[in-house]
């Protein structure tokens, strides 16, 4: 697992809390009869969303105020910092539908982009108490009731693949024709972040996202791919990268320990 006394380490475990109080934030809102409103592209937004991009903002600035951040709040007001090198993704609630309707599968995410490659991620599901961190080259854990424990892809078993995909979004067609010709033994669906979590977790080989997501919505997660040992490509080919302009993500799959074949 990522060490304490390293840099990466302790600004990590400063991310790990900070997302914590900003779950705490989402789940207060979420015992509530909280009001959803339509942004302009017609997505949903709650005050979870809101008040919990808020403490992550300025935990952020406490934390590397030199560091610019990319907020999915903050950028559909039109707030859209510059960026470089180095710079956040925060999405404060990834899954605003799963947790409108009240299924536990959403997630804060927070994740460091450096070169164009998440390099430290942090995706917490405060409704299942589960939350995933990595760091690329240092690990990946997860912890569940207090107890972390290091995670890692697996390599897949005999009887084949294990699929997981959206719980609210997809294609049917287009899944089924990724997956012509692939040994399948199982398919299962997630919400939010957790569909990458379970390929780092060695819960599921490999996520085939086919449809629109932002930088934000995946960035923590495919950190803690990453630091699992496993990867995520875009569908036209080669890994997939970050500060794109507008911040929009081509297809693509995220992969354990399988080969793209």
């Amino acid at each position: 697992m990522v060490e304490n006394d390293t840099e990466e380490g302790r600004v990590l475990e400063q991310v790990v809390a900070l997302v914590r109080e900003a779950g705490a934030v989402v789940m207060d809102v979420y015992g509530t009869d909280f009001a959803v409103r339509g942004k302009l592209d017609a997505s949903p937004v709650t005050e979870a969303d809101e008040r919990a991009e808020a403490v992550i903002l300025r935990g952020l600035a406490a934390i590397a105020p030199e560091i610019p951040v990319v907020a999915e709040e903050a950028v559909a007001a039109g707030k859209i910092p510059a960026v470089g090198q180095r710079f956040w993704l925060v999405d404060p609630l990834d899954g605003t539908k799963e947790f409108i309707s009240k299924n536990g599968e959403f997630t804060v995410n927070v994740a460091l982009v450096d070169a164009s490659v998440p390099k430290l991620g942090v995706v917490f599901a405060p409704a299942l108490d589960a939350l995933y961190a990595g760091v690329t080259g240092m690990g990946a854990w997860v912890e569940r009731g207090g107890q972390r424990r290091a995670i890692a892809c697996r390599p897949v078993p005999e009887a084949g693949l294990t699929v997981v995909g959206s719980r609210s979004h997809g294609d049917a067609q287009a899944m089924e024709t990724f997956l012509a010709g692939r040994k399948v033994a199982a398919q299962r669906s997630a919400g939010s972040s957790l569909k990458l979590c379970l390929v780092a977790e060695g819960e599921a080989d490999v996520y085939p996202r086919l449809g629109r997501t932002m930088e934000w919505d995946i960035a923590a997660g495919h950190a803690v791919v990453i630091a699992a040992g496993g990867r995520v490509d875009a569908v036209a080919g080669g890994a997939l990268r970050y500060g794109k302009p507008g911040f929009e993500n081509p297809h693509f799959v995220a992969w354990g320990l399988a080969e793209a074949g």
